[in-house]
Parts: structure tokens; C-alpha cells; sequence
């Protein structure tokens, strides 16, 4: 049998160890290749059309979309998720429902944000009303906290570079985490995070809190969907960034293209290893070469497949949901498939689209 041809221009044991592990022959990125783990800059590169790069056969696949940056800059990342609760309201949907003083009861969870300098005199105006909250300064088109700073004084933007577009998010730190573990360096994981919050918190809103980010997942998807060129040689590995506040309530901070593979700790690149690993099965099942006319058939979505993943939300077990006069009707204005029935409970429990626990 033929073996699968990789290659990544990234320099991360969690990769190259999980290819050796299924015996793939490791090529250089100019020789012909099955699967790619690429940099967001190479995938960039391979489509755009003014690269002389040839078309992508029906045996690759590549771990980015051409523009995934419609989810993964700050900017535009906000710009899809309020044109999405537009949208939802333009088509009478419940998800759009807002409360007497106008907030999204479902749709609320990416903090006020202005891109500067276009909106500085609205991020003025916001600051004086309120000067005492600190404001997160974030390079739009730069990741993993580089160029991040904080400030909660006027003047502090007048050391900020005007050639290092920013996008102000509103947010409060609470302490400062000083005692750092050389075990697991500071991080929790989802289960001991959870178990934590039951016992300090209660189980209700601690379910609740959870729930929420699964829909903060699916919806910040379904919001840059629309725009999100779909092609079947490409897959994504996000990672989302949350804060959490004092009422348990979550924060889409940024959705992150390359989340670091780098290991800090021994627990670190097991779980790396592992995420990697279950992302190789559902992509390229039984390790052998990818076939795009045949990807993510019924069999992708069982549970010996998708390991460590949880399938948030399954669209079509959605749409089966809705009474037929409902779907047609919505699907005829052109607008999107409600996710909550018309009595306002939440679809399915089975919400599926994957996040990786």
C-alpha cells in the first residue's frame, strides 16, 4: 500500500512524531505531497492566483483555508459576527432576540470593540464615559499575544504605532496568576478547570458557562461561513481565546489560525501530541492517502474517530429538527437555518461541530 507524502515548514515534535507514528515518508514541500501541516504565510501563498502554484490534486489536503482570516483577524472576526446577528434579525430569527435594553440575549459575547486609529473618536467618547476600565490593545493582524499591551489611560495611545493597526477589546484582568507549576506551567485542563468551578461556583452556572462557549464555537463558525471560501482540501485547527468574567460569563476574545504546537511542559506536549493525533484520524482516517471525493463521510463522526473531540452541533440533525414549512421558508429568504425552535429552546443536545477537549 501506498504511503501518505507530508511535508510542514514548522519545526514542532508534536507534528513530525505523529507522522512517524503512522510510517508517512516526509518530502519537501516542492515535491509532490498528500498532506501539508503549512504555515498560514505558505498557505497564502499556494492560492494566490498570481503564484504560478499548480492546483491542489484530489490526494492533497492542507491544514488552512485560503481565507481563514475572515475568522482569525480581530477585525474581521467582529465585522462577520455583527453582519451574522444582522442577518439573524433581518430574518425574524429568535436567536436575534434582544432584551429591554438591547443586548442580545443569545447573541452577546464579543466585547465592545473599535478598530483604531477609524475609530478612535468612538473609543474616545466610550472611555470617557467609563474611565475606568481597562482596555486590551490587540495588532489585528498578528497572533499569539505578540504586540499585545494594556491601558486605561488616554495617553497611553499615544505610544501606540499607527502602523500597527490595533483593535481595542473591552476587558478587566482580575489578578495576576504568580505561582507558576513547572508541571503543567500554569494550565488547567477542561476537566480540572470544570471540577474547580462546580465546587466554587455550582454545577448550574458552571453547565451553563460551558454551554455557552459551545455556542460562542458554533456561532462565531457559522458567522464567518458565509465568506469563507469552502474548499475540500482544506481543514483548520482553531484555537479560541476566552476570557471568562466575575458572573461566569464567556468572552470571545480571538480566534487563533496557528495555536501554538510548542511544548512547555511534559503534560503540554502529551497534550499537543494527542490533539494532533486525533486531528490526523478524522482528516486522513486509517493513515492512508486522503481522497477530497471522499472526505468526511458518516464514519468521520463516530466516536472511535474522533477521539478526545465533542461534536458541538450537528447542521443537519438541525434542520430535521425544524418543521418542513419552517425550513423552506427560511431557506427561500436566503437566510440561515434557526439553531432554536420556535419555542426558543436550543436545538438538539447533540450539538455538533468539533472542539477538542
Amino acid at each position: 500500500m501506498a504511503r501518505v507524502r507530508c511535508c510542514t515548514d514548522l519545526d514542532k515534535t508534536v507534528l513530525t512524531q505523529n507522522f512517524d507514528k503512522r510510517f508517512w515518508m516526509t518530502v519537501n514541500p516542492d515535491e509532490d505531497w498528500n498532506f501539508y501541516w503549512a504555515s498560514v504565510t505558505t498557505v497564502r501563498s499556494i492560492f494566490n492566483p498570481s503564484n504560478d502554484h499548480p492546483r491542489l490534486t484530489d490526494n492533497q489536503v492542507i491544514n488552512h483555508f485560503p481565507n481563514h482570516y475572515e475568522l482569525t483577524r480581530k477585525d474581521l472576526m467582529v465585522k462577520n459576527i455583527k453582519r451574522y446577528r444582522r442577518e439573524l434579525e433581518k430574518d425574524g430569527n429568535l436567536l436575534a432576540e434582544k432584551d429591554e435594553s438591547g443586548t442580545y440575549k443569545y447573541l452577546d459575547f464579543i466585547p465592545v470593540t473599535y478598530m483604531m486609529p477609524s475609530d478612535y473618536n468612538l473609543f474616545a467618547d466610550d472611555f470617557r464615559r467609563d474611565p475606568n476600565h481597562t482596555w486590551i490593545m490587540k495588532p489585528a493582524g498578528r497572533a499569539q499575544g505578540k504586540g499585545i499591551f494594556l491601558i486605561n489611560k488616554m495617553s497611553q495611545i499615544k505610544k501606540w504605532s499607527r502602523d500597527g493597526k490595533s483593535t481595542p477589546a473591552t476587558a478587566q484582568p482580575r489578578e495576576t496568576y504568580e505561582d507558576y507549576n513547572s508541571i503543567h506551567g500554569g494550565k488547567w485542563s477542561i476537566d480540572n478547570l470544570r471540577l474547580y468551578l462546580e465546587g466554587t461556583r455550582g454545577k448550574k452556572l458552571t453547565d451553563r458557562l460551558f454551554d455557552e462557549i459551545c455556542w460562542i464555537i458554533v456561532h462565531s463558525l457559522r458567522a464567518a461561513a458565509a465568506v469563507i471560501t469552502s474548499d475540500r482540501h482544506c481543514f483548520e485547527c482553531y484555537g479560541y481565546d476566552i476570557i471568562i468574567d466575575d458572573n461566569l460569563k464567556p468572552w470571545l476574545i480571538e480566534v487563533n489560525a496557528s495555536p501554538s504546537l510548542t511544548s512547555t511542559t511534559a503534560n503540554d506536549r502529551i497534550m499537543k501530541f494527542k490533539l494532533i493525533n486525533d486531528i490526523l484520524n478524522i482528516i486522513v482516517p486509517n493513515g492512508d492517502i486522503p481522497d477530497i471525493r471522499n472526505k468526511f463521510s458518516n464514519s468521520s463522526s463516530s466516536p472511535e474517530v474522533l477521539g478526545n473531540f465533542d461534536v458541538l452541533y450537528d447542521e443537519e440533525q438541525a434542520c430535521c429538527e425544524l418543521n418542513d414549512k419552517d425550513y423552506r421558508e427560511q431557506k427561500a429568504r436566503g437566510g440561515i437555518v434557526p439553531l432554536i425552535s420556535k419555542t426558543g429552546m436550543p436545538f438538539g443536545k447533540n450539538k455538533q461541530a468539533s472542539a477538542w477537549r
